[in-house]
């Protein structure tokens, strides 16, 4: 015979009240209370109804994540300080995918609105523009943006734009001239566009003309033939180049290796995220870090803030400091002068509330 909560509060000994706070808002139970009921249930096997609660009316502290991927170790880190916290104040969370693909976010977001979330945690492919997040602002659920760099909606990123000129300022302070960016398609990224203008903007300052991105499949493992007779042909090739993120920085390590190209004797490769395992690579993978775990966690303390109305600021877009890795894959062109350009190349961009 199936439990019920009534056999739950017998057999625990406290109200069916209390048995129902302790399974829905558990912070507000006494500890010594919230362990009898758990006993309880356990004993029993009793297991509430999410459905139930749902048609009820009652909370589901349910939270929607859709992020573009999991096979990028930036989205998992970024989930990994999301669950952190939810665990610890009793949510759940429930997560889609979408690849990068708009009519994919429309059903992630659309379903998640049916199994009546109380928040969400979104990365979108155009924060500024998306016509899903307007209709978010009009109706709900409340939500928070994360690595969406964006001063328009609620936000948890770094500064794409300032990030990217700090990396490549630092490839043109090792003496390279001939820098080229590498991304996915950038009607895909707000991000990837955000990374291009900063690299443009570093290019320019230094008197160079900074070229259009180079554009590759994001999802293929290894570099197109053409891409890499791009990349490898003749005197003008160039001598650095930047990758949209890791990810995509590996694959070319890989490409280039396959090409007879030593990284970084003829080629220097700055890459975008700081995953850990690029440290593992021979050489270490140079990086611009990002604190993807702490993105996460504020993307949830700043969707709780909202939720519980608590200060306005939440509602704004937050950029978090990013730090640059140099590691092995970037060599001085011979010659060139490090002095007074490499004396600012590790001056991040502070925290944009």
């Amino acid at each position: 015979m199936t439990s019920t909560i009534k056999d739950v509060a017998a057999h625990a000994g406290f109200s069916i009240a209390t048995v129902s706070r302790a399974i829905n808002a558990p912070h507000t139970v006494n500890p010594v209370t919230l362990a009898k009921v758990r006993e309880a249930i356990d004993a029993l096997k009793f297991r509430p109804s999410p459905l139930g609660r749902q048609l009820r009316g009652e909370r589901t502290r349910l939270i929607g994540v859709v992020l573009p991927t999991l096979a990028n170790p930036v989205f998992a880190e970024c989930l990994q300080g999301i669950e952190e916290l939810a665990c610890a104040q009793g949510f759940r969370l429930m997560l889609m995918t979408t690849q990068y693909d708009a009519q994919r976010e429309r059903h992630a977001i659309e379903t998640l609105r049916a199994q009546r979330v109380e928040g969400l945690i979104l990365t979108v492919a155009d924060a500024d523009t998306h016509p899903l997040l307007d209709e978010l602002d009009a109706n709900g659920p409340l939500y928070v943006l994360m690595h969406n760099d964006t001063k328009r909606r609620p936000s948890v990123s770094v500064d794409n734009h300032r990030a990217a000129f700090d990396g490549v300022r630092m490839l043109i302070a090792h003496g390279h001239r001939r820098i080229l960016m590498l991304a996915g398609t950038l009607a895909a990224s707000d991000r990837a566009r955000q990374r291009h203008g900063g690299y443009a903007h570093a290019m320019e300052q230094a008197g160079l003309t900074p070229a259009p991105a180079l554009e590759v499949d994001f999802h293929a493992e290894a570099l197109a033939p053409s891409v890499l007779a791009h990349l490898s042909a003749g005197p003008a090739r160039p001598t650095a180049l930047f990758c949209s993120n890791d990810l995509l920085a590996m694959v070319v390590m890989r490409g280039l290796c396959r090409a007879r190209l030593r990284v970084p004797q003829d080629m220097s490769i700055l890459g975008f995220d700081g995953l850990a395992m690029g440290e593992l690579l021979a050489p270490p993978l140079a990086s611009i870090v990002t604190p993807n775990g702490e993105i996460g966690r504020a993307a949830w303390q700043r969707l709780m803030a909202r939720i519980g109305g608590e200060y306005a600021g939440a509602s704004r877009g937050l950029a978090l400091p990013h730090t640059l890795r140099e590691g092995g894959t970037i060599a001085a062109i011979a010659g060139a002068s490090l002095s007074a350009a490499a004396g600012q190349r590790f001056m991040p961009g502070p925290a944009r509330a």
